[in-house]
């Protein structure tokens, strides 16, 4: 057994189990070693049953509390059979405190529970009146809680019908399995890094040993994800800096008009910036250099970086080759062929747009992949069907990645592949600062779109309390009435066990509840199946939808200028850099909008850190304010969600770590540019592995 053998190899996972582990992503046993905790949980000190309204006068406000429950049972528990299953009951007293706990499908519990024990009861209280109440709680002999009171508990990102502890044991059943004594990081790098090995720190990741453990695991295993990331993307770049341009391409003209890119821009009803004119001269030069393209375009959102892929695409198109978009989603895809169908159309130039995603039929994508063959100047948009086999390019000179934190190094060379060499552009909306762009993308050259147009009206900011829930209802009624929409976003898809924070499902259920009869709310997130997901997205698109609660699927939505408000729950869960390119799905159309963000918690340092985006909305100052106020510790709850390939790592929060994991890859690819010496197999390998699983695991 290895970590490519199937999950369900492991012992007590049968088909249903291991289906429900395929919902969360894990597929093979080293896919559960990689599904990390999203949190710890310590035990909370043992409290004797007549001590228990101190605990809930504490707790008042909150919907139950948890608590560890010392008593003596004095009679034994009583268990029913119930139509589908066995109910265990025990009624605890003492000094007047009167408790009710129940188990579900338990009933050896009885033979356990003696009368004249004592015993541990750990879970969630609730009460109604003066009655206490326990559902499924945890049993503990008094001395053994004591003895794994200090512990640090995983607490995992779960799926319904799959609980903590069964998602605890098959993590303790992979580390069993697997040989974990071999590690492919040098013992030099280890040494001057201060990095724990390896097998230390996979296991404590899951089950720390004490919180300085947990930190020196967390260390390496950051350390790592930056090192392999910075590795790949130097390799590649190794073997691309002397590819040469075989494209030929039509001089640039000084007055323009001679060509289909200047003929647009002249036709426009606004005037591209100058950040936005300095990016596409860049590009323009770049397709007509001695060397093949690879360049990033960074623009915060907002700024304008669609129209300049399309000018891009335009040339060459015009110079008689083909072109290929690829977006994270097939929201956006669809969104963008149809914004470069309707701008050839409006400024009567005849190219063949090709749309090619996963939810075509058979007969839809034959057509496509014929028009691929037919026509040797088309432009191809589409999701990752754009890499798929049967997609063949005739002659593609030009990829272009929307988005592209969203694809790994290994899509981005799929792509290259399918073209002679073609020339790379790669775009972004996520707001970096220069520094750590430089490491990010290394392999490319960075060109930044820092203005956004001046018609567009800054977004208006607020952070409030969950007390002016009431009143942010009654501004998105205004706002509905006036005709315009608003999204709503939620950290979960559905609760969660363990993780107190707003989900998608029962928050559009109450906000239903709170509307006016006739307004359409409806529920988006990234478990839905994609021909689901795009029907929502045009339905929104079409004001069929006037209220969208969404996960951050929407971070790179369609354009819906009427959506005027941007509600984001549990908003102190989120990276600003992340809050900002959600308040960017906003103030695209002439009305003024606004964004309201929750803040659920009564942290003061949240606070801090959610009123740096009432002072800009500049993404870059943003993310540059981020990177001063996050320090080591702040492990949970404030990660970019979603931001490049890292698990753990957050670029921000470990820009340290990042520097240092730059400078060792950078010194090993200046000994040897493509890990080919005998020394160096064992990093190349973990490299393979890495890029295989970023192919497999593409966030679409």
């Amino acid at each position: 057994m290895d970590r490519t053998s199937s999950i369900g190899e492991l012992k007590g996972i049968g088909a249903k189990t291991e289906q429900l582990f395929h919902n969360l992503g894990v597929y093979t046993i080293g896919d559960i070693l990689l599904h990390y905790p999203r949190d710890y949980d310590k035990l909370p000190p043992i409290t004797p049953l007549p001590d228990l309204p101190k605990l809930a006068d504490r707790a008042r406000g909150q919907e139950g509390f948890t608590a560890a429950i010392a008593a003596r049972v004095e009679k034994a528990p009583v268990v029913r059979a119930g139509r589908n299953l066995k109910v265990t009951s025990l009624t605890l007293q003492s000094q007047g405190v009167k408790a009710d706990l129940v188990w579900f499908r338990m009933p050896y519990l009885k033979a356990t529970l003696k009368p004249g024990e004592w015993f541990v009861f750990l879970g969630k209280v609730t009460q109604k009146g003066n009655l206490f109440h326990m559902e499924q709680p945890q049993v503990f002999q008094p001395e053994k809680y004591e003895s794994v009171q200090e512990c640090l508990w995983p607490c995992y990102p779960l799926t319904t019908g799959l609980g903590k502890n069964k998602l605890s044991q098959t993590v303790k059943k992979a580390l069993e399995e697997l040989d974990l004594s071999v590690d492919y990081l040098p013992e030099d790098i280890r040494a001057r890094r201060g990095l724990a090995e390896y097998n230390f720190a996979i296991g404590n990741i899951h089950f720390p040993e004490s919180g300085e453990a947990l930190e020196q695991a967390r260390k390496r295993l950051i350390f790592d994800e930056f090192f392999q990331f910075i590795l790949s993307a130097g390799m590649q770049k190794g073997q691309m800096d002397e590819v040469l341009n075989q494209f030929v391409f039509p001089p640039l003209g000084e007055q323009g008009g001679t060509l289909w890119a200047d003929q647009v821009m002249e036709g426009l009803p606004y005037q591209l910036t100058g950040a936005q004119g300095r990016t596409l001269q860049e590009i323009r030069q770049d397709l007509r250099g001695r060397k093949v393209m690879q360049r990033l375009v960074q623009g915060d959102v907002g700024s304008g970086k669609t129209i300049v892929a399309f000018l891009a695409m335009l040339d060459v198109s015009q110079a008689g080759y083909q072109s290929a978009l690829m977006a994270p989603t097939e929201v956006l895809a669809v969104q963008h062929y149809q914004t470069f169908t309707g701008l050839c159309k409006e400024h009567g130039i005849n190219v063949p747009i090709i749309l090619l995603t996963g939810s075509l039929t058979k007969k839809e994508k034959r057509s496509a992949y014929e028009r691929m063959q037919l026509y040797p100047n088309a432009m191809v948009v589409g999701t990752h069907a754009l890499i798929q086999e049967r997609a063949l390019y005739d002659n593609l000179a030009l990829v272009i990645t929307d988005e592209q934190h969203r694809f790994g190094v290994k899509q981005r060379e799929t792509l290259f592949l399918k073209g002679s060499q073609p020339h790379i552009l790669v775009m972004s909306a996520t707001p970096i600062p220069r520094t750590l762009a430089i490491i990010l993308y290394g392999d490319l050259d960075i060109s930044v779109i820092d203005e956004v147009p001046a018609k567009r009206l800054p977004v208006k900011s607020c952070v409030v309390g969950t007390g002016s829930r009431g009143a942010s209802y009654e501004f998105l009624r205004k706002e509905i009435a006036m005709g315009h929409q608003a999204y709503v976003v939620c950290p979960l898809v559905e609760e969660s066990e363990g993780l107190d924070a707003e989900n998608v499902t029962d928050y559009a259920q109450a906000l239903l509840r709170e509307l006016p009869d006739g307004v359409v709310v409806e529920s988006l997130h990234g478990k839905m199946k994609p021909g689901r997901k795009n029907l929502i997205m045009e339905q929104f698109a079409r004001n069929e939808i006037q209220v969208l609660v969404s996960t951050t699927v929407v971070e790179v939505g369609v354009n819906v200028p009427n959506a005027t408000v941007m509600m984001v729950e549990d908003a102190q869960r989120f990276g600003l850099a992340q809050l900002h390119q959600l308040r960017g799905r906003v103030g695209r159309g002439d009305a003024q909008s606004y964004c309201i963000m929750v803040n659920t918690t009564d942290s003061a340092k949240a606070k801090k850190r959610l009123e740096i985006l009432n002072q800009s909305n500049d993404g870059f100052f943003i993310a540059g304010e981020d990177l001063k106020l996050r320090g080591p510790g702040d492990f949970f709850g404030v990660r970019q969600s979603g931001l490049l390939e890292f698990r753990l790592g957050d670029i921000y929060q470990n820009a340290d770590l990042l520097k240092q994991a730059s400078e060792e890859a950078n010194l090993l690819l200046s000994e040897d540019s493509q890990l080919a010496l005998p020394g160096h197999k064992g990093i190349r390998g973990q490299i393979q592995s890495y890029l295989n699983r970023q192919a497999d695991t593409v966030n679409l």
